[in-house]
């Protein structure tokens, strides 16, 4: 056996540990957190770390609705597997079982009003740091607010200093001023994001990848607990419509046959052949990516993932067209904006890291964080996923490269540190994406998975008071 056959079986063993290797860590990083937290007086900066939920069980009557409509999805959910089923009715399947959930996992908790208590002063404290207290910024006029955005931050509640305008100025058009409203926009808006997945994997993955993500999308425990009670699931649904003309920006936007036949790399083409002009669609997404940047800077990793995913099926020539049509669009954009309302999103950007900086951030060590951070969000997204989603990076396809490269990105520059179950929401369909590759070969595991994942989140819900 040659030296080479030796490494490569060396390589493949040491791959194949992958996932094993990911989960110690993770087991490692929790044992540390709460080690910490119990019995030190050192901040982590979380209650629960490296989760931010607090240990505080409750349920509510209507907990028996919630177990059966869990229970339901258990039983049905494969059945959206089925060939017969059209792309329409899959969709819709998505939209309505995801919708169904969120609601009925929140209410086995504490009701209906359960649904926009996190909004409401009145009722639960982190009410003051959303969005309504500062729609009075508003009333002062939009075209006021919108040009001394950047000086008005450190005014704003904490969750507003962090992001652009965008939501705020989507409130005051529609005339959103309750708790009631607010969470109704963020769970209409929010429920997109599994029919929105789909649409996504059929650009990248076969169809019965396609809904295997869509489907792991729709039952992630993050997913359906930030789903209802955080504006994070608006900007989870608007990173997916710029997703999805981005991907297809790729030369290989149709998908081979078979669960791995994109992620194989003796069939992509070479860097050479493909041309560096850039595909039509992919203007679109550019221009989208732009649009959204308004509601959460943070999206703007949605290009960084795409152009990652490019670079590994196509090539360099046409990830660096993406990359350069996402950067000048998003200049030419941001430009017009700031010529046509006075919007200054370069001095926003520096406020807001000074809020950042000043407040809860400045008590959470980088050392923990750096790891925390990724293992919180994969703990939360649930972990099949996680698990699932390891294994198909081990196998080196280009949807697992590409996002766990960005998680990996965004923990080192250290800006969300904690919270990333609720801010890195919108990274949730990337990672259910990789992870449907690899289910998708083992039709076997696709009943126990989506039972782990339901049982995760009810428990989840059920244990910790997840603050949103």
């Amino acid at each position: 056996m040659s030296a080479a056959t030796v490494a490569g079986a060396r390589g493949a063993r040491l791959r194949a540990r992958l996932p094993h290797l990911a989960f110690a860590v993770g087991a490692v990083v929790v044992a540390v957190g709460v080690i910490l937290r119990r019995l030190t007086d050192y901040v982590l900066g979380a209650p629960w770390p490296p989760s931010l939920g607090n240990l505080e069980p409750g349920a509510h009557p209507l907990l028996a609705v919630s177990l059966a409509c869990f229970a339901a999805a258990v039983v049905l959910a494969p059945r959206l597997l089925d060939e017969r089923a059209r792309p329409a009715v899959v969709a819709g399947a998505l939209l309505a079982g995801t919708l169904v959930l969120r609601l009925a996992l929140a209410a086995g908790r504490g009701g209906t009003a359960q649904w926009d208590r996190v909004f409401d002063e009145a009722r639960y404290f982190e009410g003051a740091n959303e969005y309504l207290p500062a729609l009075a910024s508003v009333e002062l006029g939009t075209g006021f607010f919108i040009d001394r955005f950047a000086e008005l931050v450190p005014s704003f509640p904490v969750h507003v200093a962090g992001h652009p305008p965008g939501l705020l100025l989507v409130m005051h058009a529609f005339g959103i001023t309750t708790p009631a409203q607010l969470a109704a926009l963020c769970i209409a808006v929010g429920a997109l994001s599994a029919p929105l997945t789909y649409a996504l994997a059929r650009r990248l993955l076969d169809e019965r990848g396609a809904r295997l993500a869509g489907l792991l999308m729709a039952l992630s425990p993050a997913a359906l607990m930030f789903g209802v009670t955080s504006a994070d699931a608006v900007y989870l649904t608007l990173g997916l419509l710029a997703a999805w003309p981005l991907a297809s920006g790729s030369r290989r936007d149709r998908p081979m046959a078979g669960p791995l036949a994109a992620g194989s790399r003796g069939d992509r083409p070479t860097a050479g052949s493909l041309p560096i002009r850039p595909h039509p669609v992919l203007l679109v997404g550019a221009v989208v990516l732009a649009v959204v940047s308004l509601f959460a800077w943070s999206l703007l990793a949605v290009g960084a993932w795409a152009a990652l995913l490019v670079l590994r099926r196509d090539g360099w020539r046409p990830a660096l067209a993406l990359a350069a049509t996402c950067g000048v669009v998003l200049l030419a954009f941001h430009a017009a904006f700031w010529a046509l309302t006075g919007f200054d999103a370069l001095g926003t950007i520096r406020a807001t890291e000074e809020v950042y900086r000043a407040g809860v951030a400045s008590m959470r060590p980088y050392w923990y964080w750096l790891l925390g951070s990724p293992v919180g969000f994969l703990l939360v997204l649930g972990l099949p996923i996680g698990w699932l989603a390891l294994r198909d990076l081990a196998n080196g396809s280009p949807e697992a490269i590409a996002i766990f490269a960005v998680l990996a990105i965004a923990s080192v520059m250290g800006f969300t540190k904690a919270e990333t179950e609720r801010i890195w929401l919108f990274f949730a369909p990337f990672v259910c994406l990789a992870a449907a590759r690899a289910l998708a070969g083992r039709p076997g595991l696709v009943t126990p998975v989506v039972a782990a994942l339901a049982a995760q989140a009810v428990l989840h819900e059920l244990v910790f008071d997840t603050v949103w």
